[in-house]
């Protein structure tokens, strides 16, 4: 830990400010990606002190904890409070996991990119479509290089902010291995196959249809749709009422948040997992459910191609006969699921946080 008495120096500083440290899917990057840094030193700007790493220690109320106002006291300290910190601990770059660093500053940074999702499907009055239109680009045009996670989003910043391809490094996520793994559950061993969906209710995740492709699924496959994620008061309540309208009270289950202990046991359990989401900068789901060996079924839009591979049935999100022809298939055919569950196994081992971060890594090495 750093104090005013006894200041370190730093070619190096990360900034943490904006990493809950629990399971989101920024703060699931970061705390990665960041324990491959320590080859280089930086010096981590957090509101708390981690094991094996200079810390330098910043207000703890930066965060979506604290909502709204928690991000509005981030980007002001970012404005206003971060530079002054580059500057006493004589910085040569900044890396942030977010596509934020101070305007107008004599801070040379690179950061990372997840998504253009607010600008692909805006929401009206949401404050994350002028952050996207108008901050992001200014933040990306004055880096001096930006990471992101899939080819597929390095075309998304090309195109809503027109930076330029070579400055941009597409690095692949990944997963937990020691976590993601087939396991055998007996709380998941039903008596009736089911296909799982994981994640939010947003529009763009492409639910409803899914939910139309599943009651078009013969009956006597006597199969189950399992929706895990949490509720969402904007959108879940017409889900229900589609569910309830479609006569699948019975045959759609809502799980709402599923602990991250009980994940590989809920995927591994599952027949596939259907993921038509209708864009993802990257898919973590996809390579997850992959990695137990449950077949896949996701969108042939956006990076899902880049994480399934040729390990996963792909369809048109948009067109509810080919997902209930996929899920049909799956349901109809063992061998087709243990040939997907084969490939997924092997296309999982691919991914690791070892390789992303060590690709971070040589990224932030060339600007130090």
């Amino acid at each position: 830990m750093i104090n005013k008495e006894n200041i370190s120096y730093a070619r190096l500083i990360v900034n943490l400010s904006n990493v809950l440290f629990k399971s989101t899917g920024i703060s699931n990057y970061t705390k990665n990606v960041f324990p491959y840094l320590k080859s280089i030193a930086p010096i981590l700007l957090s509101s708390e002190v981690h094991a094996g790493f200079e810390s330098y220690l910043i207000p703890d109320n930066l965060t979506s904890e604290q909502g709204t106002k928690g991000h509005l006291n981030r980007l002001i300290w970012t404005q206003f409070q971060l530079p002054k910190i580059y500057r006493k601990l004589k910085s040569k770059l900044l890396f942030s996991p977010i596509p934020e660093a101070p305007l107008f500053s004599n801070c040379f940074s690179v950061v990372m990119v997840h998504d253009f999702i607010p600008l692909r499907f805006p929401k009206r009055f949401s404050p994350l479509t002028p952050y996207h239109l108008y901050y992001v680009p200014q933040v990306l045009n004055q880096s001096k290089h930006i990471i992101c996670n899939s080819q597929s989003t390095a075309e998304d910043i090309v195109r809503f902010c027109h930076i330029p391809s070579n400055k941009i490094t597409p690095i692949l996520l990944a997963y937990d291995s020691n976590h993601f793994r087939p396991v055998i559950d007996e709380r998941f061993n039903t008596r009736f196959p089911y296909f799982l969906y994981i994640g939010r209710h947003d529009p763009y995740k492409n639910i409803s249809r899914l939910i139309s492709a599943f009651a078009n699924v013969p009956s006597n496959l006597e199969c189950q749709l399992w929706l895990a994620g949490p509720s969402d008061n904007r959108y879940t309540p017409r889900l229900k009422e589609q569910i309830q309208e479609l006569g699948l009270t019975n045959q759609v289950k809502f799980l709402d948040y599923v602990p991250y202990d009980d994940l590989p046991k809920i995927i591994s359990g599952a027949i596939a997992l259907v993921f038509p989401s209708l864009w993802e900068g990257f898919g973590l789901p996809v390579i997850e459910a992959m990695a137990c060996g449950t077949p896949v079924i996701t969108s042939n839009l956006s990076s899902l191609p880049e994480v399934a591979g040729d390990a996963a049935i792909l369809i048109d999100p948009y067109n509810v006969a080919e997902i209930t022809d996929a899920m049909q298939a799956i349901a109809n055919d063992a061998g087709l699921r243990s040939h997907l569950s084969q490939l997924g196994l092997q296309r999982a081992t691919q991914f690791s946080w070892e390789k992303t971060g060590k690709a971070t890594v040589e990224v932030l090495k060339s600007f130090l």
